[in-house]
């Protein structure tokens, strides 16, 4: 079974899976303001449109994974979910944050329309039962440690709530120190278990700790691992953007500019519409 084969799950409007385009999950890596956000929320509007692409709203309100204690981890809940509930209102758009203890789900499933389960979090079983009973859908990323079959039980763990809407993201694998590789193998092995796969090419190419204090990463091959999982077959992108990653206050190394991401929806989407069969896009 290919990663097109299995379920479909609605986010929005959005059918997510089968033979559907790709969904762009997309946004800065954490929020900074409403009117950093609302800013970013345009530009990936204006940089999807030429090819009609769909895209979820992504900016978590909370980073809890951070490398140091000194590093930023965001506005808090209460106004992270403010801001994006006025993204969401504003722009028509579903949203998405992470999500890093069972408390968290059921508020953030008032705005939120994906819950996403990090990595590193990706076998606690209260937090994946917390998320499914919100009923949303779950984009639960593949732990680093984890091998891709291993991602089955953690999806029996959120279904066990009668809670089916689940995507599973490859995020790459540990390869020694601050080193993370993508096997392209896993994306069919996930999508054996029926569920829409996503695929990460910001944490994949991200250097967890590389820089001491915070995680360093290769942008430059960002595009190069989306451009192979579209054509191995994936529902979904993870893609971070921001108007200057180098100044961003989470995961810079690995965030493409926000004015290069309409080129490369397009180069995605033509290698996306290739592999599923679909008409050229735009």
């Amino acid at each position: 079974m290919t990663p097109m084969d299995g379920r479909t799950v609605k986010v929005g409007d959005i059918e997510v899976g089968g033979n559907a385009p790709f969904m762009l999950i997309t946004g800065p890596c954490q929020l900074e303001s409403l009117d950093h956000a609302r800013m970013m929320a345009g530009r990936i509007a204006e940089a999807c449109a030429p090819t009609g692409t769909k895209f979820v709203f992504k900016a978590s309100y909370d980073k809890a994974n951070r490398s140091s204690i000194g590093t930023k981890r965001g506005l808090g809940m209460e106004k992270g979910l403010e801001i994006l509930g006025r993204i969401a209102e504003e722009f028509g758009c579903p949203v998405l944050t992470d999500v890093h203890e069972p408390g968290h789900c059921a508020p953030a499933a008032e705005t939120c329309d994906i819950l996403q389960i990090p990595a590193f979090l990706c076998r606690q079983t209260d937090l994946l039962l917390a998320a499914g009973e919100t009923g949303k859908v779950i984009n639960v990323k593949k732990g680093q440690f984890l091998a891709p079959w291993d991602m089955g039980n953690v999806a029996a763990k959120i279904a066990s709530t009668g809670n089916e809407n689940i995507l599973l993201c490859e995020r790459g694998t540990s390869f020694g120190y601050n080193t993370l590789v993508t096997d392209f193998r896993g994306l069919p092995t996930m999508g054996q278990t029926g569920y829409p796969v996503v695929f990460d090419a910001t944490h994949s190419v991200q250097q967890p700790g590389g820089q001491g204090t915070s995680s360093g990463g290769q942008r430059e091959f960002a595009p190069v691992l989306a451009r192979a999982a579209c054509a191995v077959g994936v529902s979904a992108l993870f893609i971070e953007t921001h108007e200057d990653p180098d100044n961003a206050p989470s995961d810079g190394p690995n965030m493409i500019p926000v004015d290069q991401m309409s080129g490369l929806i397009a180069e995605l989407r033509a290698f996306d519409a290739l592999r599923k069969g679909l008409p050229a896009p735009g």
